[in-house]
């Protein structure tokens, strides 16, 4: 990806912090945990819906164009001298887990728009159109598949498939997406972009302990999630002998002890396993739970040595219901992603733009799914990663980066998305 233009520019810091804060409000909660303001705005609720309501208006305030497709998606375009030329793209998420900070997403999606309110203060025209986006229900919080929006943007996962996704209240995310305004008339397949940008915070320790300002991010590394659902026998808890037990709950408990002990053994690589979600039932103190629901999370860098990992489990899961009289077990594929490498021209003018701004960087993969994995099927992709801080802690209250750091790391996408939109 060649490029001729050395032009930089900086962001107005202040007002990309004003417009962090002040969307931060929405859907805002007291953490009784952290004693801090957290924020909780899932995919569709009131809260996401008046939080899309206020950056569209931000959008229509720089003179975006602003169209939504028929999966949510939002895309605010500002035009170039060549209108017919392939957009540049830049952009991220607004909605939230359940116990957010202020960050997470919304400054990719803030920062682009703050790059448009630059260059009409600057009088630029760039050569290609730039497109700031919005994807619907990149966490996957509520309707259980991460980077939603961007895969049917991709083509990876069907606008089918996608609508008739439930929540843990049987509710559809196509029928969300009526009842709230947000189910848009736009095909929902994305025409390929010129290239594609995303600056998000780290969600991670790199960037401080190697104490730089910016990462350019090589690519990100394959996700997989499952639920698993144990059906055992209710029981007295006081009565029941122990040998004649189906505790599911005592399943899950081993199940997770179990991925601890694959991560433990080296045998799988980079492997990381979670287990975020555990619900059992009655959930009565003294009845042995009849059934139990947990969601398990795997993560590696390379796909050979993921399949093992999954191989690994279900052949641990097909043992533990063996062992088990009146034990079953049924297991659903939530969301999968392989490792998606980002393209090195992009990364070069990422890397370029840093240098230009005086910020020392490093190149990292990233631990965590992102859009842009999603969008790096249509067009030559990459991430800036901002510093954390806190050990840069992510899904929390405790998520937070500084004034500074947030304005450095749009700066640098500032100066991507003009010479990235300067390209032939």
């Amino acid at each position: 990806m060649s490029n001729t233009n050395t032009a930089k520019i900086t962001v107005n810091g202040d007002r990309l912090w004003q417009s962090l804060m002040e969307l931060a409000e929405i859907g805002a909660y007291n953490d009784e945990g952290t004693g801090l303001r957290g924020v909780n705005r899932p995919v569709l609720t009131d809260a996401d819906v008046a939080s899309r309501r206020r950056v569209i208006a931000w959008m229509e305030q720089v003179g975006l164009a602003v169209r939504i497709d028929r999966m949510g998606n939002i895309y605010g375009r500002r035009e170039g001298a060549d209108s017919t030329a392939a957009p540049v793209l830049t952009g991220s998420h607004i909605d939230s887990v359940a116990t957010a900070g202020a960050f997470d997403g919304c400054l990719g999606v803030l920062g682009g728009i703050e790059v448009v309110r630059t260059l009409n203060e600057h009088g630029i025209t760039t050569r290609r159109p730039i497109e700031v986006g919005i994807f619907t229900e990149e966490e996957g919080g509520r309707f259980g598949t991460d980077m939603l929006g961007s895969a049917v943007a991709a083509s990876r996962l069907t606008l089918e498939y996608a609508h008739a996704l439930t929540d843990r209240d049987g509710l559809t995310l196509g029928g969300e997406l009526a009842r709230t305004g947000f189910d848009g008339t736009v095909e929902a397949r994305l025409a390929p972009p010129h290239a594609y940008v995303e600056c998000h915070i780290e969600q991670g320790p790199v960037l401080a302990e190697n104490d730089v300002a910016v990462g350019v991010v090589t690519g990100v590394q394959g996700i997989s999630w499952q639920e698993i659902t144990i059906h055992g026998r209710a029981a007295h808890a006081g009565t029941t002998p122990t040998h004649l037990r189906a505790d599911a709950g005592l399943a899950a408990a081993r199940i997770i002890v179990h991925l601890r002990a694959l991560v433990d053994s080296g045998d799988y690589g980079e492997l990381r396993a979670t287990v975020g979600h555990l619900v059992v039932h009655p959930d009565l103190t003294n009845i042995v739970p009849a059934h139990a629901e947990l969601t398990v999370d795997l993560r590696n860098p390379d796909d050979t040595q993921m399949a093992r990992a999954e191989e690994a489990l279900a052949a641990f899961l097909h043992d533990l219901e063996d062992s088990q009289p009146g034990l079953s077990l049924t297991c659903r594929q939530m969301a999968k992603t392989t490792y998606v490498p980002f393209d090195e021209g992009v990364q070069k003018v990422i890397a370029q733009a840093a240098d230009d701004h005086g910020l020392k960087h490093i190149s990292l993969l990233s631990g965590a799914g992102h859009d842009a994995q999603e969008i790096a099927a249509l067009c030559p992709t990459a991430m800036i990663f901002v510093r954390g801080e806190y050990d840069g802690i992510s899904h929390s209250p405790r998520e937070y980066s500084t004034p500074q750091a947030c304005r450095q790391g749009v700066d640098v996408l500032a100066t991507t998305l003009l010479r990235l939109a300067d390209q032939d």
